[in-house]
């Protein structure tokens, strides 16, 4: 059984910029379940609904690891023990540029309490495209290269749809898929679920 976050309040009327990002995610084929772009920091306009999955019914994570954009090596194995927030996107994909910035300031906010990010970086058959986001948004986590999306088929099914960028999931301790989000996932929703996971008993 899987608990849905609370619902979303009344819908604001979109900035241009995110109207703009919008039209562009559409004319790149950038998809996710959410009808519009977040805001950095606040509620999306009318995004997307946590899936919060009940400790007894998660599925173990797939064993994760590879070249990150940066040269050097990642993964999940030498993350277990900790809660991992799991987020696949894109240089390309629109959405993805409203949510970066907020990532990156919740995995500094949250990094000193063991909190860890991972990225899987798809669909970006040109790395350095997808580095100069990373450089653009100043992402200190590393990301997986994933071009042709194989990382993401290893997932459980009903755990991650490989067509929704972004996304992002969150792992428990144990390794295990807790909680899921298709679209862009801002601040205000993810705190809440890390410290959901982070106040779990180990």
């Amino acid at each position: 059984m899987t608990t849905r976050a609370a619902g979303r309040g009344p819908c604001r009327r979109a900035p241009l910029a995110a109207v703009l990002a919008a039209t562009l995610a559409a004319a790149t084929g950038c998809t996710s379940a959410a009808a519009g772009p977040a805001d950095a920091d606040g509620p999306p306009s009318a995004g997307p609904q946590a899936v919060v999955i009940a400790a007894q019914e998660r599925r173990d994570a797939p064993e994760l690891s590879g070249a990150d954009l940066r040269g050097g090596r990642a993964g999940l194995a030498p993350l277990r023990g900790r809660v991992v927030v799991l987020n696949v996107w894109g240089s390309w994909c629109g959405p993805c540029w409203t949510e970066a910035a907020g990532l990156e300031a919740v995995h500094r906010e949250t990094e000193g309490q063991g909190v860890r990010f991972l990225g899987i970086n798809t669909r970006d058959r040109d790395r350095e495209a997808a580095r100069a986001f990373e450089e653009r948004y100043e992402l200190t986590y590393p990301s997986l290269h994933d071009p042709r999306g194989d990382l993401l088929l290893r997932f459980p099914e009903g755990t991650l749809n490989p067509q929704a960028v972004p996304s992002t999931l969150l792992l428990d301790r144990r390794g295990r898929v807790a909680a899921s989000i298709a679209g862009p996932v801002t601040p205000a929703e993810l705190r809440p679920l890390i410290a959901r996971l982070a106040g779990e008993p180990e």
